[in-house]
């Protein structure tokens, strides 16, 4: 899948899971890598800067697995932020899929 692709939707797939529960972020790379392949070092930087942003905050966590996780949760205006990029998002696949079918009808 084409990269530009993936970097424009990977901030929304991380807010929607995020809508859905906190999660550490090991645990967002393998939920979107199960769907789209992405590279862990995509996600981090992402994280932070969302973070930093207000979207998250962060809460670390013990794990029996090894050292404590740190865990991301959805802040309000996270939530807010989310509904205005699946409002963008709906629109914009919308008109794509309108092209498309349009284009198909021409062929």
């Amino acid at each position: 899948m084409n990269v530009q692709f993936k970097k424009g939707v990977l901030n929304l797939c991380v807010l929607a899971l995020l809508e859905q529960e906190d999660r550490y972020g090991y645990e967002l790379v393998q939920k979107i890598s199960g769907q789209i392949a992405i590279s862990e070092g995509s996600v981090y930087p992402l994280l932070r800067r969302l973070t930093k942003e207000g979207y998250f905050t962060t809460y670390l966590k013990e794990s029996t697995e090894g050292p404590p996780r740190k865990y991301y949760q959805l802040t309000e205006e996270g939530r807010a932020y989310l509904q205005e990029q699946l409002s963008e998002w709906r629109k914009f696949t919308d008109g794509v899929n309108a092209l498309l079918k349009e284009s198909v009808r021409n062929d």
